[in-house]
């Protein structure tokens, strides 16, 4: 596993840093077989610069992003975190200092939607800023300003995305992500299920983050997004030996 590509001229102090980092999976219904997603896994982060993960599938990149999320508990090494004035380990952090830091410092957008039912698109997306204090119609202004940059007519701002298209799915998802800015945001494949205008604009969201500081990781299967938005890439590799028993 390596970088390629060089720092962003622009990239500031280092907020995220992973050391000796390694994560298995034991398949208890099938014989205890254990399945290697990566190990010894090493990387650094600074503000303002875009980490791309990229390699073949089934060598770790989404693994490796719910790892940093904690949404996944890695076998060994540690995933270091500024958060506040703290430096937080993600690997051994209680649960609520994993929600604390996911509430104001580290931001996930997912592949897919995942919100209460009935509740409409332009407070799923305003409720990004409300739980951190700002005024409801401030925020709701805000939501809608990103809602129509990302084409999603106002029309459907008031209701529930259940019975949207994937893609217009995924918009509200990305306009959720970016409505607030954190210190880290990590990104599984945004613009996977976009069209090209779409797209642009995503990209151009990331630039906007990165500007403003925000450090990110992100999965970038579209090539043209990755060369236009990754400052590094880091490239993982699928184990030699994958599975044992």
């Amino acid at each position: 596993m390596n970088d390629t590509h060089t720092f962003s001229a622009t990239a500031g102090r280092q907020v995220l840093s992973v050391r000796g980092l390694s994560k298995s999976f034991t398949l208890y219904t099938q014989g205890g077989t254990t399945i290697h997603a990566f190990s010894d896994l090493n990387l650094d982060l600074r503000e303002g610069e875009c980490l791309a993960l990229h390699g073949p599938s089934g060598a770790g990149k989404s693994t490796l992003l719910r790892s940093l999320y904690a949404n996944y508990k890695p076998c060994a090494g540690s995933i270091l975190v500024n958060h506040d004035a703290l430096r937080v380990d993600m690997v051994t952090a209680s649960p609520r200092t994993v929600l604390a830091v996911r509430h104001s410092t580290m931001g996930y957008v997912s592949q897919f939607l995942r919100v209460l039912p009935r509740v409409s698109s332009l407070d799923i997306v305003a409720e990004r800023l409300t739980i951190h204090g700002e005024d409801e119609q401030s925020a709701r202004e805000k939501a809608g300003e990103l809602l129509a940059r990302l084409r999603i007519p106002k029309e459907l701002w008031s209701l529930a995305p259940a019975t949207f298209s994937g893609g217009e799915q995924q918009r509200v998802n990305i306009a959720r992500g970016f409505i607030r800015r954190y210190p880290i945001l990590l990104l599984d494949e945004p613009t996977a299920s976009l069209d090209a205008a779409n797209r642009k604009t995503v990209v151009a969201l990331i630039a906007e983050a990165k500007k403003a500081g925000t450090a990110i990781v992100g999965i970038f299967h579209d090539e043209a997004v990755r060369d236009a938005v990754a400052d590094r890439v880091y490239e993982l590799r699928p184990q030699d030996a994958r599975a044992s028993v």
